[in-house]
């Protein structure tokens, strides 16, 4: 278990609701990841024009925590706003600030997200921000009050899993608020990697939404979060270069 303000968590995987195949689809996968927090980009929503498409109409969110996103955001003020209607519409119990500075590479803004966070934290959010994997930034951000920091693994919908472990790692170590990995996943090995570097949770969308198979992909990023963790817990052996033998040589006679 592991906690996030006043809010606290068994399941280490934050699922995002969007781009799956259809609702029976998004329903078995959510069932199988086990999770207990869902995430949503509040502008995809229909909040309160009933006309247009709502991806979590059949969802019961009161058996969810709520963490919904600014993404769409282009600077602080539009993040703001976002999280606004989200609160307003009662589908908030923290909120994961995005702020997007670059459209080819969809790379988060430091400068706006840092404005955003300090504007939502003098309102009383519960405030996870979404960053480049900068150590300077995130310990920035824990200065200035967020709750937890959200570093991705590699850029949004790439799938190419943890570019940079030793980024990764110096936040964990420096961190003394919980760290979730967000963004570049794309299969269970990348969510145990993350998980034995420190990470505290796992925020998958497109990693199991886009899968051949969703729902047997929702479970091998549980699993394989799961293993991650206890893998951290236990403690690896050193990397050495000189192999080291795994039977002792005590004691034995020679022929």
């Amino acid at each position: 278990m592991f906690k996030i303000a006043n809010l606290e968590f068994n399941s280490r995987l934050f699922l995002g609701t969007g781009k799956f195949e259809d609702e029976k689809v998004q329903e078995a996968a959510i069932k199988a990841s086990e999770t207990e927090v869902l995430t949503f980009a509040v502008r995809r929503m229909s909040l309160y024009d009933k006309s247009l498409p709502n991806p979590l109409a059949n969802v019961d969110l009161d058996q969810f925590i709520t963490f919904p996103n600014t993404a769409g955001a282009k600077s602080a003020e539009e993040a703001v706003r976002i999280a606004e209607i989200a609160n307003e519409a009662g589908i908030c119990d923290m909120i994961k600030v995005e702020v997007i500075g670059d459209d080819d590479t969809l790379l988060p803004d430091p400068i706006e997200t840092y404005k955003a966070c300090e504007i939502l934290l003098e309102k009383g959010y519960i405030v996870c921000p979404y960053i480049s994997d900068d150590v300077v930034l995130a310990q920035r951000l824990e200065a200035l009050g967020v709750h937890a920091i959200m570093p991705l693994a590699s850029p949004i919908g790439t799938g190419r899993g943890i570019l940079n472990p030793l980024n990764l790692r110096y936040i964990v170590e420096k961190s003394n608020v919980p760290v979730i990995v967000d963004a570049g996943i794309g299969s269970a090995k990348d969510c145990a990697e993350a998980m034995e570097l420190g990470a505290d949770a796992i925020l998958l969308n497109s990693a199991v939404s886009r899968a051949k198979d969703p729902v047997k992909m929702a479970e091998a990023m549980k699993k394989g979060i799961e293993a991650g963790r206890l893998s951290y817990e236990a403690g690896r052996i050193p990397i050495k270069y000189n192999a080291v033998q795994s039977s002792p040589s005590e004691g034995l006679g020679f022929l």
